[in-house]
This record gives structure tokens, sequence and C-alpha cells, in this order.
């Protein structure tokens, strides 16, 4: 977002291309004739989602996809599709102040859409979202509300947007390394001091990766088309079967594992984040029934 920010912040929006109906689901009626004339006033984001807030009280409703990403750059004499980048470009706009923005989807998993900005917050893909990560809102307690009875694993819970906005597969895991929570265990057997790690090791890996730029995944690029470099200080995301960082040599560290969960790929160290024993018991953390500690370690719930 901060890439667009830079580039389209107060451009009027001179001519507009849409090259194809639909996304992942179809684009508004008369997106063209509706941006066409209009100044891009600010940006918002909300989880995965950015609202691209233009004059008139409109907003674009943008969202990326698995593979989808926004290409700028000067305008040049034609919003024609071009060679290479361009090829999955569908929808295609330039600016006065001579800016060219271009939403390239290859697979079509992406979204677009209008509308009013003060109903942004009820718009269907956005209404039931949870906090944000940076929302003070977001604490321990949150989770702790959220979790309360729940067996799904924590990792799996956490990539629900209901139950916080806009984390991704890799700073999951990214995340939960960082607070020694193994992966797996039943979210709802996690107490207080595990969370209030986890709500700290979240807010450092998206801020580490914000500032990195993001994260590369094979085709995903910046605005800009540069690479994010945030895939470069990955501690286990993509490194199984590779030392674990924080072990150092551990002989009794059996490395980097993966997993699969809920069709996402799981990446941890089962000794640096040791498994929760799901019987009964007293939670070292709480003094609440909750999941028994595996001799392995005291710091997993």
């Amino acid at each position: 977002m901060r890439g667009m920010m830079g580039r389209l912040l107060g451009e009027r929006i001179h001519a507009i291309v849409v090259r194809r109906p639909d996304l992942r689901w179809p684009l508004p009626p008369g997106l063209g004739q509706a941006l066409k004339g209009r100044t891009i006033e600010s940006f918002r984001r909300r989880g995965k989602y950015i609202f691209i807030r233009v004059s008139g009280g409109q907003s674009v409703l943008l969202h990326l996809g698995m593979s989808g990403r926004v290409m700028l750059d000067d305008a040049d004499s034609t919003l024609e599709v071009g060679e290479g980048k361009l090829r999955h470009e569908h929808v295609a706009f330039t600016t006065e102040g001579g800016q060219r923005f271009g939403l390239v989807d290859p697979r079509r998993f992406g979204a677009l859409d209008l509308v009013e900005t003060e109903a942004e917050d009820q718009h269907p893909l956005v209404a039931a979202m949870g906090p944000e990560p940076f929302d003070p809102a977001f604490t321990a307690d949150t989770l702790l509300k959220a979790f309360a009875g729940r067996r799904s694993p924590v990792k799996v819970m956490l990539l629900d947007q209901r139950i916080v906005a806009g984390l991704g597969n890799i700073y999951v895991c990214e995340a939960l390394f960082r607070a020694r929570i193994h992966p797996e265990t039943p979210a709802g057997l996690l107490g207080r001091p595990a969370l209030k790690r986890l709500v700290v090791a979240i807010r450092a890996v998206l801020q580490e990766a914000i500032d990195a730029g993001g994260s590369s995944l094979r085709d995903y690029v910046q605005p800009d088309g540069e690479l994010g470099y945030f895939q470069h200080a990955w501690r286990v995301y993509g490194r199984a079967g590779q030392p674990c960082p924080a072990c150092k040599g551990d002989p009794g560290c059996p490395g980097v594992a993966q997993i699969t969960q809920a069709g996402r790929s799981t990446f941890f160290c089962p000794q640096h984040q040791p498994a929760v024993d799901n019987g009964p018991a007293v939670s070292v953390d709480t003094g609440h029934r909750q999941g028994r500690i595996s001799r392995k370690s005291k710091n997993s719930a």
C-alpha cells in the first residue's frame, strides 16, 4: 500500500481500461466510467484488503489474492496489453500526473469492487473481520476470549480472519516460532502468558516484514516490480530439514519440520516449540484446567 500511496495519492484518474468482466467475483458494472475523473484522496488497509478512496465518497476495494500484484509505472501512450509482466493485466488506469496503475492477476483469485466510503466496514468481505494486529484492541485477552473452548489448532485459528485480520501463512508460522508455541496446540489450551508472547511476536514479525518491503513468493512482487526482502529473515518458513536457528546446533534438535494443516504448509521446530498433551490438567500459566504441559518444556501453554 505504501508504494501506491507514494505514486497515486492526490492524482486524478485520466483514463481507465477494464479488460474482463470478473476476477474471483464479477467486477462492478460501469467501473471505468465511475472512476474516470476521480481524484485519489487516501488509502486504508483492512486485513488483506485495501480501500482506495476517491473523490465523490466512493472507495475501490482491492484484494490481490494469491498471486495478484499492482504494477506502478510512468504512464506511456497506451493502455493496451503489453508483453511479459502485463500479460495478465486485467484493469489499468493512467492519471493526469503521468502515473500508471495496472492490476495483474494470473490466477484471478483477487477481487475489485466499489463501495461507498462511509460503508467500507459493512462490505461483506470485511464485515466479520477481527481486530487489526496493531490495533490496541488486539491483546492476549482478546485471543483468550476468542480461543476459549476451541479445540482447533492455534495455527488454523490464527489464519481465521474473524479472529485477527490480515495474518497470512508465512507470518503465522514465524510468529508461533518466536512465541515458542507448537502450531498443533489446541487454541483453547493456551493461557494468558503464552498469548502475551504471541501478540508480541505477531506484531514484531509484521513490523519487520513492513520494514523489509514484504515477502516475495514466486510471482509476487512489490508494486514497483521489486522483490520484497523479508523472506531472507524467515526463521522457519520454507526451511524444512534445516537447522533450527534457536536451538543453535543442539544435538537433540531434529531441525525445522514441515506438516500440513488445513491444506497449508506449516514449518516449526519440535524442540523449540514443544507439543502440549491434551489431557486435563492445571495450566502452569493460568491456573485453569487446560492442557497438561509436556515434560519437554514449560513454555507451551
